[in-house]
């Protein structure tokens, strides 16, 4: 496509870069950006420095924060005994729009992959042993999608918090076999997680 504009170009080539964006409607938001107040321009281009510059990541959980602490670890309102494992901070986001659970998080950081490269050893395992004693949790509620990376690190992450002697539970599977987490819709991953089993019951 032939652009009028050396910038208009750099602008649509940048903003193509984004997931799920294709040159057209990359286009279509330089051109809207164009055509809008200024105003429109540079709060986006400060939301975007702010986000890149000032995000955190919890020091509990690793959930993503304003603060050294999240929201949802700082509430007094949260069941401290209960911790639900999830891959991604994408995950946590989708279970509390559920509004069904009310424990806190622990944020794992990926999948076990071997085909990635991805072990047990770059997930946070080791922080999450940490809080199940210093916060004397009673039950790891493992929430993570049911695909074979899924299955495979909660079935190591049953083995070894084994000696902990928590009541390990897993959600319900209403989600779809190789289904992910942060696309179920509210009712299921709600009902997944107010039924959720004793993990082991479903064939791990």
């Amino acid at each position: 496509m032939e652009y009028p504009s050396k910038l208009l170009e750099e602008a649509v080539m940048a903003l193509s870069r984004l997931p799920g964006i294709g040159r057209k409607s990359a286009l279509r938001l330089a051109l809207f950006l164009l055509r809008s107040d200024a105003d429109v321009s540079r709060d986006l281009s400060n939301a975007v420095g702010r986000l890149r510059s000032e995000m955190k990541y919890c020091v509990r959980c690793s959930n993503m924060s304003d603060e050294e602490v999240c929201r949802i670890c700082a509430s007094s309102s949260r069941r401290r005994g209960i911790i639900c494992v999830v891959a991604d901070f994408r995950d946590v986001m989708a279970i509390e729009q559920t509004r069904q659970f009310t424990g806190t998080y622990h944020v794992l950081g990926g999948l076990i992959s071997p085909m990635d490269g991805v072990g047990p050893e770059k997930l946070r395992i080791d922080q999450l042993e940490r809080r199940i004693v210093e916060e004397h949790v009673q039950e790891i509620l493992i929430a993570l999608s049911a695909t074979m990376e899924g299955d495979t690190t909660a079935f190591y992450l049953a083995k070894r918090l084994e000696p902990y002697k928590l009541t390990l539970s897993t959600i319900s599977r209403g989600i779809a076999i190789g289904g992910e987490l942060e696309y179920a819709d509210e009712l299921t991953l709600g009902r997944s997680i107010q039924h959720r089993v004793p993990f082991g019951s479903q064939g791990y």
